[in-house]
């Protein structure tokens, strides 16, 4: 039955014009006339990277190792972790796709159905996490503390944070222009005010801590803070118009914008008493700046949250092979607004841990498979072959992990215990990843042993952004 052009169709709310391409992308490269500049992506990504559970992860972190070995593990870790994103972003730039459809190269049509599960599953847990982090203070500010009103506004602010993920990369966009210069004049003045009241520079340096998280641990806790979202950066960096731009916008967000709130974090909770301790609303609270600190709130979690809805609505797409997002916008976002009601913003240091474990793997084989089998262009989708499972991929992904898990002492997040490899879990993960899937290429893939996908020799290849 075609759909009508006037009065109300629910059809078209939730799939878009059936006429019309999703403006998007989320099976096809993105096309040369749809690409953006390095302002329109660096506010975008910049947009995703502020969020008030990143200071709260740099104030967790202070308070166990002291504010100087704070500054150690944030800078080991943010130069993994902004590097690690860097080269994501540009390989997308230079084939256009998303992070699930360039794992379609490295892990077959029916692997790369983990990547979705993987990516999508975490981003619709990341959702549900966050919306507490904003519903809650909103209560607060307004003096409706009761269980009813928060819920109330957990599933308000979830349907806001819907509606510009609904409109896809224009909507997150304008959005970001409006909150992160905003954040940041913020976040300045917030650490301003800090050190002046921690009695200045050497003040703050004098801070220690309770001496209970290890190095390696705190590393995998700055990566972790957003490496899912990192590795899934490729979903809007695709729209860059070259490579260089891609790679400098995501080196711009997730190492200095990243460091900048886990930084901030620190601070306020090396200062300030407050719970959850270096809470963006309450570190902004204890300064006198209540109203301030409500706003920049609102606009840190408003921005992260449209794109973690972004990232599993194209997961989505991908997963179902269907190429409109909306359906997957629309349901991960109901799953994520009853999370939230069910109390999961209290897993939040659990899920970053267990993040650094599992996801870092994955995009370390995207990117070594591009510097060995892409380097001159992807094939477009449409003139490869798939192989159902790239085993090679597959493989070192299970190593990569494995590794991780070893290193960080325990598969459960929380639960430590002595760990069998020495070193930081994210760091290992990628690197034993790499190693697996470098190896398997030229000692099962290229000697036939293992499957790899067809591709004609006068297969169109994507590489129009060097």
């Amino acid at each position: 039955m075609a759909a009508r052009d006037d009065g109300f169709d629910w059809r078209r709310i939730v799939f878009g014009h059936e006429d019309l391409p999703d403006p998007d992308y989320p099976l096809d490269h993105v096309p040369k006339d749809e690409r953006k500049g390095l302002i329109s992506l660096s506010a975008v990504l910049l947009g995703l990277v502020f969020f008030a559970g990143t200071m709260w992860a740099g104030a967790e972190v202070s308070a166990a190792m002291g504010f100087q070995e704070m500054l150690s593990a944030m800078v080991v870790g943010h130069i993994i972790l902004g590097g690690y994103v860097a080269l994501l972003c540009a390989i997308s730039a230079k084939a256009g796709l998303t992070t699930v459809l360039l794992a379609r190269y490295s892990f077959g049509r029916v692997g790369a159905k983990w990547a979705d599960l993987l990516l999508g599953g975490t981003q619709v847990g990341w959702f549900g996490v966050t919306i507490p982090m904003v519903a809650i203070p909103t209560a607060t500010y307004f003096g409706l503390e009761s269980a009813a009103m928060v819920s109330a506004l957990i599933l308000i602010w979830g349907l806001l944070h819907m509606m510009t993920a609904y409109f896809g990369y224009e909507g997150m966009e304008k959005l970001s222009y409006v909150a992160v210069p905003f954040l940041v004049l913020v976040g300045v003045l917030s650490i301003y005010l800090a050190i002046g009241d921690a009695g200045g520079i050497d003040g703050l340096l004098a801070q220690t801590g309770g001496g209970e998280m290890t190095f390696g641990l705190a590393v995998t806790i700055v990566v972790g803070t957003f490496i899912s979202a990192g590795t899934q950066a490729p979903n809007w960096a695709r729209f860059a118009i070259n490579s260089r731009i891609a790679f400098w916008a995501g080196l711009i967000a997730f190492l200095v914008g990243n460091s900048f709130l886990f930084l901030s974090g620190a601070v306020g909770g090396a200062v300030y008493e407050v719970t959850p301790q270096g809470d963006l609303y309450e570190v902004l609270v204890a300064q006198g700046l209540a109203t301030v600190g409500l706003i920049a709130l609102i606009l840190n979690i408003w921005t992260t949250n449209d794109n973690a809805a972004y990232a599993f609505s194209v997961a989505g797409a991908e997963a179902f092979e269907f190429d409109r997002k909306r359906p997957f916008v629309i349901a991960g976002c109901l799953i994520g607004i009853a999370l939230a009601l069910a109390g999961a913003d209290a897993l939040l240091l659990p899920w970053l841990e267990l993040l650094g474990q599992y996801i870092p793997p994955l995009g370390a084989i995207i990117i070594a498979d591009f510097l060995l089998c892409w380097r001159d262009g992807i094939p477009r989708m449409d003139d490869i072959q798939f192989t159902s499972v790239r085993w090679t991929g597959v493989i070192a992904y299970v190593v990569g992990c494995l590794v991780a898990v070893l290193t960080a002492g325990s598969i459960v997040p929380g639960v430590t215990v002595s760990a069998p490899i020495p070193g930081m879990a994210a760091l290992n993960g990628m690197l034993a990843a790499t190693a697996a899937h470098i190896v398997g290429y030229y000692a099962l893939e290229k000697t036939g042993i293992l499957s790899a996908h067809r591709i004609p020799e006068d297969a169109d290849r994507v590489d129009s952004t060097r």
